[in-house]
């Protein structure tokens, strides 16, 4: 049954990945179909409240400066909504306020679409908290992804043009015409599987053994629906997909994975369209499909062999240590896969307790900037660096100026996908070296190659804008809830930005005639030199940071017999 579900969420996912990625390019380009015409209304409702001209576009400095804007605000008010909370509705248990430093992770990792937790949610944050600050995010940060794709994308297929659209505009859409109706049916869907969905106080119990036991609630369900369909990750409850009010049955943690993996998988087909090239689209899901598949089959055949300690004792089955019985190895190990490929950050089973072979995938899942379909929008855009710099290579191969779908790519947009790359990843390494170096750091982690790993997989975990963790990590200590934050915001703008500016300058140029010398990119051999690029480029970057520590962990786990 693990093996047909996996093999049915895959099938769903494909056939669904495609007609939606149209809808997304429909959406970005106003084009609506008819049956949308009744959320026409909450549209130009919006605008009027926010005195957004859609008529007028952006510029890329005008477009950068309003999504950082928007980025600024929200951290300011959603911190300003946790300090507050003790004097708010909607708090039946009475929580007080946020600690400084939980409540500014909280703020940054919501609004870049991070969902990182240094807290337990049902013991910390109100029902109005939950709803009108966090909740809100999960819609709003995954628009703002899809926003900078958008604006990406309109580089390559505008000629001669100062602008690339109009940030507010494209967040409005992305909003009302994708994330709100998915969200409410996958909402509902939930609620019918036993996802907990109410305003009331805690309730109590008696248990068997006389005790009081109080038994945390809320409106979990219509939370659960955007974080996984904007890849944000957030729990409601502190064991987040794994607690059995968040994900209570096999249909429910089918429905979130498929949420979780639809809009980036159907984001390539989206951006082929937007650029006027169905089958570019086609080479991008090729390039992630490929990366993705190599990456679950590792994963599960590192957590099907059954330690041989395990064996010994009869115990057959693959690795279960932290794993949800009521779900089995195979379906925890395709939820991980997916949530660390996609940035989204949710899991239906303790991280910390994979095998050090299944952190490496994770690991590299993480750490190379989300590409393997990645967070909402922000998956292409990573693929689309790597894409530019696979035709950089084969430029120099050739001895010709690398173009990239009818522009030419010239210095300016090759060191803003440096940037793009590289930003992030030197950030996860410096903040890798600063944790293992300083007394504040080493408190928070284990001795030994795990321990390494432990800093390795939250560093790239927040500069990836993922979310998960490896538990036994204290992200609440003052020293992890400063440097995750700024993690997240170097992976937020770090790569969104140079994303845009990149539009705003392709926007600009004419187009480049195809030639018999132009490098067809939507053949096999792009997609071959693609997969390709992205290994030599993980290679050469954190090689020396993997080694160190799950495959040094795997290497002394199995040496002793494990």
């Amino acid at each position: 049954m693990s093996w047909l579900e996996l093999t049915v969420l895959l099938g769903v996912c494909l056939v669904l990945a495609q007609p939606l990625g149209e809808y997304l390019a429909q959406v970005a380009n106003g084009n609506l179909p008819s049956w949308t015409r009744w959320l026409g209304r909450l549209e130009h409702l919006l605008y009027r409240l926010g005195g957004i001209d859609p008529a007028t576009e952006m510029d890329g400095k005008a477009y950068i400066l309003a999504f950082v804007a928007f980025h600024i605000i929200g951290i300011a008010a959603l911190m300003l909504l946790q300090e507050v909370q003790q004097w708010l509705p909607l708090n039946p248990q009475g929580f007080g306020p946020v600690r400084w430093d939980i409540a500014l992770n909280t703020a940054v990792s919501f609004v870049t679409n991070t969902d990182w937790q240094a807290y337990a949610g049902e013991r910390t944050l109100g029902y109005l908290t939950q709803m009108l600050g966090l909740t809100v995010q999960n819609f709003v940060s995954a628009a703002a992804g899809l926003a900078a794709m958008a604006a990406l994308a309109r580089g390559f297929v505008r000629r001669e043009s100062p602008t690339i659209g109009n940030f507010w505009v494209d967040l409005v859409r992305a909003t009302v015409y994708v994330l709100l109706p998915l969200s409410l049916v996958l909402a509902l869907l939930l609620v019918s599987q036993g996802v907990v969905q109410t305003l009331s106080p805690y309730p109590e119990a008696v248990t068997l053994e006389g005790k009081r036991q109080v038994i945390a609630v809320g409106p979990a369900a219509s939370q659960v629906a955007i974080k996984h369909l904007g890849t944000n990750g957030g729990g409601f409850f502190a064991s987040n997909s794994a607690h059995p009010l968040e994900n209570p049955t096999p249909l429910s943690n089918f429905l979130e994975m498929l949420a979780i993996l639809l809009i980036p998988a159907a984001a390539p087909f989206a951006f082929g369209r937007l650029v006027g090239d169905r089958k570019q689209g086609w080479a991008l899901f090729a390039a992630m499909a490929v990366l993705f598949g190599l990456g679950l089959g590792l994963a599960l055949w590192s957590e099907l062999q059954a330690p041989k300690l395990l064996s010994s004792l009869g115990v057959s089955g693959g690795n279960l240590e932290g794993k949800e019985v009521r779900f089995g190895v195979v379906p925890s190990v395709l939820f991980g896969q997916i949530t660390t490929a996609v940035a989204c950050g949710a899991v239906n089973s303790a991280h910390e307790s994979f095998l050090p072979l299944t952190h490496l995938v994770f690991l590299f899942n993480m750490a190379m900037g989300e590409p393997i379909f990645g967070g909402v929008g922000a998956g292409v855009v990573t693929m689309v660096f790597y894409a530019l710099l696979t035709m950089f290579l084969a430029g120099l191969m050739i001895g010709r100026t690398p173009e990239y779908l009818g522009k030419k790519l010239e210095p300016y947009e090759m060191v803003m996908t440096v940037v793009g790359v590289v930003m992030p990843a030197l950030t996860l390494l410096l903040l890798t070296v600063l944790a293992v170096q300083t007394e504040a750091g080493r408190a928070g982690i284990a001795a030994g190659a795990h321990g390494l790993s432990q800093v390795l997989y939250a560093f790239a975990s927040t500069t990836g804008n993922n979310g998960s963790a490896m538990g036994a990590l204290k992200s609440d200590l003052p020293f992890y809830t400063l440097t995750t934050a700024l993690a997240m915001l170097v992976g937020r703008f770090a790569t969104l930005l140079p994303a845009i500016a990149i539009g705003a300058a392709l926007a600009r140029k004419r187009a480049v005639a195809t030639s018999v010398t132009t490098f067809p990119t939507a053949s096999v051999l792009f997609v071959g030199l693609l997969v390709a690029v992205v290994f030599i480029v993980g290679a050469l970057t954190f090689f020396a940071a993997f080694v160190l520590g799950p495959v040094l962990e795997h290497l002394t786990l199995f040496g002793k017999g494990f």
